[in-house]
């Protein structure tokens, strides 16, 4: 009988994320909004929601490892600003399915006329 360990705490703790990581989470979805309009501090961002300082650390930390974010010093203040060249692949790979869905949607639309016209007709 051959038994499988699987050490999770062995991966390279440098291993590269993507892009794909940063908008999977509603929250750094939420940040990337927010530092699209503006640079803005940690505290900044962190005041902007319900979470705790250290969640918001770990989020920002995942969007930086991602290349979505840089984190700068300036004084006291760590400035966040977005990298909105980093976020072109999840566009990209978005964009090859939104025909198909369109023309599924409009599909459907046109489905839904068709019986909406059968139920006035046999009225």
């Amino acid at each position: 009988m051959i038994t499988f360990i699987f050490v999770t705490n062995q991966l390279p703790k440098n291993m590269r994320r993507d892009v794909f990581q940063a908008i999977a989470d509603p929250v750094r979805r939420e940040i990337i909004e927010l530092l699209a309009d503006e640079t803005l501090t940690v505290n900044t961002v962190a005041q902007k929601f319900d979470v705790s300082r250290p969640a918001i650390s770990k989020h920002l930390k995942i969007l930086k490892e991602c290349g979505i974010i840089t984190i700068n010093k300036q004084g006291r203040e760590r400035l966040c600003q977005i990298q909105p060249r980093n976020l072109i692949p999840a566009f990209l790979w978005i964009e090859q399915y939104r025909n198909l869905w369109e023309d599924r949607l409009d599909s459907f639309e046109n489905y839904l006329t068709k019986l909406q016209t059968k139920n006035k007709e046999n009225e």
